[in-house]
């Protein structure tokens, strides 16, 4: 089982993350793109902030760059019964990153970017990605975000989305996309 993290990036040595981050068994670090999407060595999913594979860009122990990516992934996935840390939802679970968020936010373009990624994985290599987290906020109604929602939805990868953290309620002022 896969999920998708689109947010910000993940700690990928992280000791109750590691073992579940994903693996590119289709590209090596070779500096070509061997799989053939337009991402070169996306070992572990792909920044699209930055367009490229460093999927951390923080310092671990310092929460401030790409701390809330690697908390989403820790609530996923982070490996149980090691006696250290936080035990995630689903322990066996391999987590990709899908970075597009920056210490100053991020374009609706690279969510849309990000999202296609995910939907290239399943349908191209046969992944079994359930879901995509995207506990992000957002802005106004995007329909390049909403046709990138679709063809993830039509490949069978659930959007999972936060409905944010502005104790607002999203019938009377809106959020999206998780509206």
């Amino acid at each position: 089982v896969y999920v998708g993290v689109i947010d910000e990036g993940i700690d990928l040595n992280h000791p109750d993350l590691a073992a579940n981050i994903w693996d590119n068994p289709h590209d090596w670090p070779d500096d070509v793109d061997n799989d053939g999407n337009g991402y070169v060595d996306d070992l572990h999913g792909w920044d699209f902030h930055q367009n490229n594979n460093t999927i951390y860009d923080g310092v671990p122990g310092n929460f401030s760059t790409d701390s809330h990516g690697t908390h989403v992934a820790g609530t996923i996935g982070a490996v149980g019964n090691n006696g250290i840390g936080v035990a995630g939802v689903n322990w066996n679970v391999r987590i990709i990153a899908g970075k597009f968020l920056g210490p100053n936010g991020g374009t609706t373009a690279n969510a849309v970017r990000a999202v296609d990624y995910f939907t290239d994985l399943k349908t191209r290599h046969g992944l079994n990605i359930v879901a995509t987290n995207n506990s992000w906020g957002g802005g106004g109604y995007s329909q390049a975000l909403h046709e990138a929602l679709i063809r993830s939805a039509n490949a069978g990868i659930l959007f999972v989305a936060a409905a944010g953290n502005s104790n607002r309620n999203n019938d009377t002022r809106t959020s999206y996309p998780s509206n």
